[in-house]
């Protein structure tokens, strides 16, 4: 059975759980050991039972907890040539993993993973393809200032999606950040807004899709209704029904829903 769990997802931490039978992966660790282990445990996995990592890119909102929760282990943390380059050059993270770069598809246990480039503000940064079986193909997809045909082609086809819907316009635009951090995240380098997550949907379920999830929301500038409401009124538009054609969530900074498929 494949499984899927965004376990933390918001600008503070990211971490997100891909399972299928004794195969356990992680996409990123961007929250303490600690909170990681016991959302796992939640989920029925030990941290023991661990087969990869997979490192979208190194800032911290992502990494902040691989070292404690590796360093002890064993288990392959797989990335990018630019983001290998990146923390090696921070001894404090990499030293102790086992840190492979990652320039061909690999496959773990049951899964076969697939690396693709994201549009973001750091050398070289990831989303991911799973592929894990019996037809299942999961895709993880934040940290995006747009979405490219590469993007586009690696989405196309797998049944469930995460993918960023970080902020809403307006409400950065009237929000609290500075100047200069506001035309970062709005910049093809920054990060995907509702709107522009919203507008890929339909596309994606006409492909083939069934579970849509919305991942990486901003803490400052962005709501789950929000972000839910701009997917909702899209897909509508082009005629697609939720619980029919689709299912649509929104994941929390913590303890997201496990899907089982």
């Amino acid at each position: 059975m494949a499984r899927f769990c965004p376990l933390f997802s918001s600008s503070s931490g990211n971490c997100i759980y891909i399972g299928n039978g004794d195969t356990h992966i992680l996409v990123d660790a961007g929250v303490s050991a600690q909170r990681i282990t016991a959302a796992l445990q939640n989920i029925g996995v030990a941290k023991e039972d661990l087969s990869a990592v997979f490192v979208t890119h190194e800032h911290s909102d992502h990494i902040s907890g691989l070292h404690a929760l590796l360093a002890k282990t064993d288990v392959p943390v797989y990335l990018s040539k630019g983001t290998l380059s990146a923390l090696l050059e921070r001894p404090a993270i990499s030293k102790g993993l086992d840190l492979r770069e990652l320039d061909a598809d690999v496959t773990v246990g049951g899964i076969e993973t697939h690396r693709f480039h994201t549009s973001h503000d750091c050398p070289d940064s990831s989303a991911y393809r799973f592929s894990l079986g019996n037809g299942h193909n999961f895709a993880v997809c934040t940290d995006t200032g747009v979405i490219t045909d590469e993007i586009r082609e690696n989405l196309t086809g797998c049944d469930l999606c995460l993918v960023e819907s970080n902020h809403d316009v307006n409400m950065l635009n009237h929000g609290p950040y500075p100047p200069q951090l506001k035309m970062r995240i709005l910049s093809d380098k920054g990060h995907l807004s509702n709107g522009s997550c919203a507008e890929e949907l339909p596309r994606l379920v006409g492909e083939g899709t069934t579970h849509i999830i919305l991942g990486h929301l901003s803490r400052h500038n962005n709501l789950p209704e929000v972000a839910r409401k701009a997917a909702e009124l899209s897909l509508l538009k082009a005629g697609l029904t939720e619980n029919m054609d689709y299912r649509l969530f929104v994941a929390p900074p913590a303890g997201g829903k496990l899907i089982s498929l």
